[in-house]
């Protein structure tokens, strides 16, 4: 094994702020945790001319905090705020390898043991410099860096698609249900060829001849609780089940992590656990910045995601609609209301915590309820789509899990890399190869 230091070394080069925008701009914030690269900044700095500059095939990591694992192989070049660690690699050195060297999760252990201060914990530049990287000949480094770097391909690539599926169902739902140009009877767009409008005193604008205006709650069956059981089989705590959180909703949208607890409860709320179709809300949480109310579904697609039966948490809340062909209709009306801040003005403060006052939300807000035949063909058109999302979202579940398997074996030698096309080989302490682990032969596919 070699140092960190003789095989990169710290960026020492700077950018001028004209230079750079919210697209190349890297600061903590936009960081993304647990090993996802970057986001969009949401705003540059004030007040400075220059920034750390990093540049393609930099690796980017997190200086604050980093136990939370925020690291990025620059695509591009860019500035970066104070708090982020660019290092270049040596000349002889596969810039990729040593990106996935630090990906390691002992990486990010060994920084935090030469970590300072309490609330805001960083790392010292020079005992991060000490951190022992697995020393593989260049070829080697390079045929490693292509194995892990193909399953991220594989993953950036189904993340890609998912935001296409979202943006055309979210197009087709804004035509139909927003601008009221879905199909009529004849096939052409309802507003846009003269279909009748008539005024709603309620709404205060026009909607569709033929359509009613509904409460949210008139849209809704029941709701279920939410539970959180033990965390152990005690007592008559014995149905084990996986427990969606309100940190655990964009996971479930295919936007974050999704990192479910597995909890036991009792038996007899098994009538709590989720059923295909329903929706989880969020109750309580949020931010000054980001309300209550964020909203996930489930289909059945998306239970293949977990190995036990679903659950939401006390601070959220799960609905069964009266009629499952509107489930998309109420997601996308609902998600119009949370993008638009609307849900803020339905919040209480209670010991700090911010709580969705659900039922005076849903029983006062009124919206459009469109008629059950283009819904039904709106139904139709998204639920592929979405049962599509959850399918990449498997896939990519599989797959990170294959890669984080992969990546420490890979660089103790404990796999190595096949010289000829295929995939690769383990090799047990006599050096004999084994390709029984069915995770060698996922990848060998």
């Amino acid at each position: 094994m070699i140092k960190l230091g003789r095989v990169a070394s710290y960026s020492a080069s700077r950018i001028d702020i004209d230079k750079i925008n919210q697209n190349n701009y890297v600061t903590t914030d936009n960081l993304l945790q647990n090993k996802k690269g970057k986001e969009k900044a949401s705003r540059l700095p004030p007040n400075t001319r220059t920034l750390p500059e990093y540049q393609e095939q930099d690796i980017l990591v997190s200086n604050i905090r980093p136990y939370l694992k925020k690291i990025w192989f620059a695509s591009d070049y860019g500035g970066a705020s104070s708090d982020i660690l660019i290092f270049k690699s040596n000349p002889d050195q596969c810039s990729e390898y040593i990106y996935y060297s630090l990906l390691e999760d002992r990486f990010f252990s060994h920084m935090m043991n030469g970590s300072k201060g309490s609330k805001m914990p960083r790392g010292d530049k020079g005992q991060i410099l000490e951190f022992l990287v697995f020393n593989h000949t260049l070829s080697t480094q390079k045929k490693i860096a292509k194995v892990l770097s193909d399953l991220d391909s594989k993953i950036e690539l189904n993340n890609k698609i998912n935001l296409q599926l979202e943006e055309m169902a979210k197009t087709i739902y804004d035509y139909w249900f927003v601008q009221f140009d879905y199909p009529d009877k004849n096939g052409k767009p309802y507003k846009a060829s003269s279909g009748k409008m008539v005024y709603s005193d309620e709404l205060k604008r026009e909607i569709p001849d033929g359509w009613e205006v509904k409460t949210l709650s008139k849209w809704i069956d029941h709701n279920k609780s939410g539970d959180w059981g033990k965390d152990s089989e005690e007592s008559n705590y014995v149905k084990k089940v996986s427990c969606v959180r309100g940190a655990d909703l964009n996971g479930l949208n295919g936007k974050g992590e999704l990192n479910s607890p597995t909890r036991f409860i009792l038996e007899k709320n098994s009538h709590k656990i989720l059923e295909s179709h329903d929706l989880i809300v969020e109750i309580s949480g949020g931010s000054p910045t980001q309300s209550t109310g964020r909203l996930a579904f489930v289909t059945d697609e998306t239970l293949k995601r977990f190995n036990n039966p679903l659950i939401c948490s006390n601070f959220c809340k799960a609905l069964t609609l009266k009629d499952v062909k509107y489930l998309y209709n109420f997601v996308y009306q609902w998600n119009s209301l949370y993008d638009n801040n609307v849900l803020f003005g339905w919040e209480g403060k209670t010991s700090g915590i911010k709580n969705l006052l659900f039922d005076s939300f849903t029983t006062h807000q009124k919206e459009p309820f469109p008629k059950s035949d283009i819904v039904e063909k709106f139904y139709e058109f998204a639920d592929p789509i979405h049962n599509k999302i959850q399918k990449n979202l498997q896939e990519n579940q599989k797959l990170t899990e294959l890669r984080d398997w992969l990546l420490p074996m890979l660089m103790n030698g404990q796999l190595s890399v096949k010289e000829t096309e295929g995939g690769i080989n383990s090799s047990d302490e006599q050096g004999q190869s084994s390709s029984t682990d069915p995770r060698i032969e996922y990848l060998n596919k």
